[in-house]
């Protein structure tokens, strides 16, 4: 009976999760088929009368499919960097003992206590001084140096759950530390790998505050950035802007749903005790 009792509260507790995460996807979902004036009229219910131009206004701009292409590059170029970078010390962190292993992996652990946005102005004035505003670089190189605290310490807990006697094995093999990164490690970690990818991706696609500060061309503004365009002077189309926001979710909520069943393996293959 206490069992049960503890189940439904369980339940309930994630079913409450669920509505904070569900109920503004479909309050947007929904809003973005309503006219200006049904959707101050009415807010939660059904569209009186659904209007599918929104979609294809917003498909029809000029900048749309090069925004996405913006996106998709800044998404890509900072996984794929972050991967290598985090899994490479992560793996240093996990599997070699060397004099201040400790420290220097909490000292990059220290950077998840800090908000992006505090340390805005100085990143602006660095990303300034070398030379890179206005390009990509510009926004994936500070993507990724404030996502490898977050991704090292998921690839470190992952990397730790590897036997050592698989290394012994290998090293009587003739087989080095490289080898057997690239060659044992990464073939076992493809769950976590997972993991990081989905996680700095969709991380990247909806960033907002740093491409906005860093970028002034609109050539390069990315997908998020978009919703600019529907702002007027003296007003701003609100349907509009929930249809683009509701097409910016698509993407990464797809990749997620795809990736699910490896990030669960990632995080919970993650979650070993010292």
């Amino acid at each position: 009976m206490q069992s049960k009792l503890s189940k439904f509260y369980m339940y309930l507790f994630l079913s409450f999760l669920a509505g904070i995460i569900l109920v503004p996807l479909y309050l947007t979902f929904i809003s973005s088929f309503k006219t200006l004036g049904d959707l101050s009229s009415n807010v939660i219910g059904l569209p009186r009368e659904w209007i599918f131009s929104n979609y294809t206004d917003v498909f029809g701009m000029e900048y749309f499919w090069s925004f996405a292409w913006n996106s998709l590059v800044y998404g890509v170029l900072t996984t794929v960097l972050t991967l290598i970078c985090a899994s490479m010390a992560a793996f240093v962190f996990a599997h070699i003992r060397f004099f201040g292993n400790r420290f220097l992996f909490n000292y990059l652990l220290i950077g998840l206590m800090f908000p992006f946005a505090s340390a805005i102005i100085p990143l602006f004035l660095k990303v300034r001084d070398f030379g890179l505003l206005g390009t990509y670089w510009a926004v994936v190189l500070p993507q990724i140096a404030f996502g490898l605290g977050f991704a090292i310490l998921l690839f470190r807990g992952f990397f730790k759950q590897i036997p050592p006697e698989l290394f012994d094995a290998a090293y009587v093999d003739g087989c080095n530390y490289s080898n057997f990164f690239f060659r044992i490690t990464i073939p076992l970690s493809v769950p976590i790998f997972s993991t990081v990818a989905v996680v700095t991706f969709v991380t990247s696609w909806n960033n907002y505050l740093l491409p906005l500060i860093m970028v002034s061309n609109e050539e390069l503004y990315p997908w998020p950035m978009g919703i600019m365009f529907f702002r007027g002077e003296y007003d701003t189309d609100w349907s509009m802007v929930l249809t683009y926001v509701s097409l910016t979710l698509i993407p990464a909520i797809v990749f997620f749903l795809l990736a699910q069943k490896y990030i669960i393996a990632g995080l919970t293959g993650g979650a070993v005790k010292e």
